[in-house]
């Protein structure tokens, strides 16, 4: 049985054009990166976690952050995200690689362990919980074979396909009706797709800060958006916003 080399990637960089800087926000004296990295940290099916940022002087801070956290990093293109993504996972060598994005300060450990024992368990190309978006914004995780991830790098040529790293693959793949990657959805129990965990915009910041200061930042991706749930006045901070609006503008 082929042993298996799983390895996390988490892009991060500072020139959000929404909202600039959102990694290096702060919440009880942390970033939201370092909230991040310290929770996929507790992932027990990660071997090795990177942060893929750009060779922009700019991101000098996240490196300066992943120093601080002991945690590795590889510098790329800024616009090719793909090829950046790409060049941090070949060093590695792994079996699967894990796509995560640091915009998602709350991510949920044990929800990446279950979707990387999902894909591996299934022999899945590419594994998700995003192809149905019953899982709240910010809880999105994507696993698939190294293979499958060179694939794309040699054969997308669209320009959203580069900048947005899966986009190939998951048209290409069975669960959307293609036939190169064997491929499935990580179903939710319920429907939390309209609640937002992730950082696009300050209203979003302000809902995180508030879960965060209110719950901690240990709890489960469901007892964050059960809270977030039942209170108005957080849903009614960023409810309005649209999910993967900057894929959509990209397209």
């Amino acid at each position: 049985m082929e042993l298996k080399k799983v390895i996390a990637i988490t892009q991060a960089r500072v020139g959000s054009t929404r909202l600039p800087n959102k990694v290096l926000m702060n919440i009880k004296n942390k970033t939201l990166l370092e909230i991040h990295l310290g929770r996929i940290l507790k992932s027990k099916l990660i071997d090795e976690l990177i942060v893929a940022t750009t060779v922009d002087p700019k991101d000098d801070a996240i490196v300066g952050i992943c120093k601080k956290m002991q945690v590795q990093y590889s510098r790329g293109s800024e616009n090719n995200v793909l090829d950046r993504f790409y060049q941090a996972a070949i060093k590695k060598n792994p079996t699967h690689v894990v796509r995560l994005t640091s915009d998602c300060p709350l991510i949920d450990p044990q929800l990446i362990d279950a979707v990387i024992d999902f894909t591996i368990k299934n022999d899945l190309d590419y594994g998700s919980n995003i192809f149905v978006e019953d899982f709240p914004d910010g809880q999105d995780i994507e696993v698939m074979k190294f293979s499958v991830l060179e694939n794309a790098w040699k054969n997308a040529d669209k320009q959203y396909q580069k900048e947005h790293v899966t986009p190939y693959i998951r048209e290409h793949s069975t669960f959307m009706g293609g036939t190169l990657f064997k491929s499935d959805n990580f179903a939710c129990e319920g429907k939390y797709g309209k609640i937002r965990l992730t950082v696009d915009e300050q209203k979003d910041f302000e809902v995180i800060s508030i879960l965060a200061n209110d719950l901690g930042e240990e709890k489960r991706w469901f007892e964050y958006a059960n809270y977030y749930e039942n209170n108005q006045k957080i849903k009614n901070l960023n409810s309005n916003i649209k999910r993967n609006e900057g894929f959509r503008k990209t397209i």
